[in-house]
């Protein structure tokens, strides 16, 4: 909700109509019109993005996409012109894709509307308080990293526990992300049905960074520890 609130605060302006279906509405933001969808009530999310089609919006946020109705909504709105944000639940960015393919999406839809997906994740951050350096056994990493060995010359962090994190070692959450932009070649691959492991490594090959590849840069600087972004290495579960 932070980061989806964060883009909407970003393309705010005075010559822009930006209005967002949502439940529940989480934070008011000054200058956007923000509806709260009520199921109970029927008008949900499909509802009220119906709703706000007819207000000649240039920005649309749609909480959550739950259903065909709301995804097909939202995506023939892209095609006409409007910028559309909204969140799904998958495991990487890459998955969206799938995602929305098992839901019913047709995949013109999919390569004319999807521009970019961000997928993240909150993991644990070390306790400034009792931080301690340490050298990693590069078993650890077999399996998820190229070289394990090369990781020997990084120091990594751990906490120790103390009485300022309740002794776990930890100390609020940051977030580890991954940017999944579809250009013309990863359109034609989606297009011409490839699967979930071709799109992914076309996105690698492309420049894209990982969830696990981020978090493991976090690692590096101290921020989190290896075994809260082991978890983000998706392509080993």
């Amino acid at each position: 909700t932070t980061s989806l609130y964060s883009a909407l605060n970003y393309v705010n302006a005075r010559d822009k109509n930006i209005i967002t279906v949502e439940d529940p509405i989480e934070y008011q933001l000054k200058g956007i019109n923000q509806v709260q969808a009520k199921p109970e009530i029927d008008f949900t999310f499909s509802v009220g993005l119906r709703a706000i089609l007819r207000q000649d919006p240039d920005i649309i946020m749609v909480g959550e996409i739950r259903d065909l109705e709301t995804a097909q909504i939202a995506m023939r709105a892209s095609l006409t012109g409007h910028l559309v944000f909204s969140t799904l639940h998958t495991n990487d960015s890459v998955r969206t894709i799938m995602r929305l393919i098992d839901m019913g999406i047709d995949r013109y839809l999919i390569c004319g509307s999807l521009r970019l997906v961000l997928a993240q994740r909150l993991v644990r951050r070390i306790c400034f308080h009792c931080s301690e350096s340490y050298k990693i056994n590069p078993a650890i990493l077999k399996g998820f990293v190229e070289d394990p060995d090369y990781y020997t010359n990084y120091e990594f962090w751990r906490g120790k526990g103390c009485l300022h994190c309740g002794d776990t070692g930890y100390w609020g959450r940051v977030a580890v992300f991954e940017f999944f932009s579809l250009d013309n070649t990863i359109r034609s691959m989606i297009w011409d049905g490839a699967t979930n492991d071709m799109i992914k490594e076309k996105a690698e090959n492309c420049g894209m960074e990982t969830l696990f590849k981020n978090g493991l840069k976090k690692v590096i600087a101290g921020i989190t520890t290896i075994d809260e972004i082991i978890p983000l290495a998706t392509d080993f579960l």
